[in-house]
């Protein structure tokens, strides 16, 4: 790699720069989960977190080492929404002006939000434009800075931040499940897994239709895939950072993928046994405990919710869509 990895110690240094301005979610524990999984399972609510995700962890880290002059030309960023209305929630705080690519299909509820935190809102096509491509031309030609959603060791640091507190409450873990699409989230739970319970297996989740990260570990090499259609809107990344993706072959032991109808599922037993509202995505984590319980059974297991931002019409709609199992 061209530059340093960050270290355990940058995710140190993004938790000092978010006190009193990241929220500290809580951990809940559910009797119906732990004798479900036949194991103690500690959920890391991030869709407690502010804007809803786990991402304003990551983006307000990354705005705030911005020097005068970088904030005052201001930010440039992509996201399907939850990385939109974390970059555009922390430059309001730190009054720094952003434009922001979103899909044209965004969820309606993470676009008003984006705006209503004051930035700049440019539609493309996911399934056609290069989102990527999209933001590195508008930064090159304004001299605006590029926040990545997760391919940035200051955003990956600050995503670390989530499982930091959630090792720092509950001490060590024998697994930890966490939700994956370009590896910002996994790979920061890595380097706070490694320095504070270093046996704790690490498992990152990504659907079914997108596993890129589970092929690129296989391979050895990052694959690219075509965008895939899946309800996990969070996750529809057609290749993991070069960044992460280091991180992850260093630390991350497997890759589990989970099907959309998986992913309604838990979000209809959040729903009705722990009483929260979790989007797809942030289903990803605790579908794959489901699904490996025989292999986690009797362990201290740690589950991180990605986030909680959806559309009751499309949490209905979904609900509706896959009936109960039971």
């Amino acid at each position: 790699m061209p530059q340093a990895l960050p270290t355990f110690e940058d995710v140190l240094a993004a938790a000092a720069r978010l006190e009193g301005v990241a929220l500290k979610t809580p951990v809940l524990r559910s009797r119906t989960l732990d004798d479900r999984l036949q194991a103690q399972v500690f959920v890391k609510c991030e869709n407690f977190q502010r804007m809803g995700a786990f991402k304003f962890r990551g983006g307000f880290n990354a705005l705030a080492k911005l020097s005068d002059s970088e904030r005052r030309a201001g930010v440039v960023a992509y996201s399907s929404g939850n990385h939109a209305q974390a970059v555009a929630l922390s430059a309001k705080i730190l009054q720094i002006p952003a434009t922001i690519f979103m899909p044209h299909d965004a969820a309606p509820a993470k676009l008003a939000a984006t705006q209503g935190y004051g930035a700049k809102v440019i539609a493309y096509d996911r399934y056609k434009e290069d989102a990527n491509l999209l933001a590195t031309e508008l930064s090159l030609s304004k001299g605006l800075t590029f926040i990545p959603p997760f391919d940035h060791p200051d955003v990956l640091s600050g995503q670390g931040t989530a499982a930091l507190e959630l090792f720092n409450e509950v001490g060590a873990l024998d697994a930890l499940f966490v939700c994956l699409g370009g590896g910002g989230l996994l790979s920061g739970s890595a380097l706070a897994a490694q320095a504070l319970s270093p046996g704790c297996q690490i498992v990152g989740v990504e659907p079914a239709a997108g596993n890129d990260v589970q092929q690129s570990l296989r391979k050895g090499e990052r694959v690219k895939i075509a965008t895939p259609v899946t309800i996990a809107d969070g996750a529809q990344t057609p290749m993991v950072g070069a960044i992460t993706f280091e991180i992850i072959k260093a630390l991350v032991h497997d890759i589990h993928t989970v099907t959309d109808e998986q992913l309604v599922q838990t979000m209809r037993f959040y729903a009705e046994r722990m009483k929260m509202i979790v989007e797809p995505t942030g289903c990803l984590s605790l579908a794959a405990a489901f699904q490996a319980s025989a292999s986690i059974k009797g362990q201290k297991v740690g589950v991180i919710i990605s986030g909680g931002n959806i559309d009751m019409a499309r949490f209905s709609q979904l609900m509706s869509a896959y009936p109960s199992g039971d």
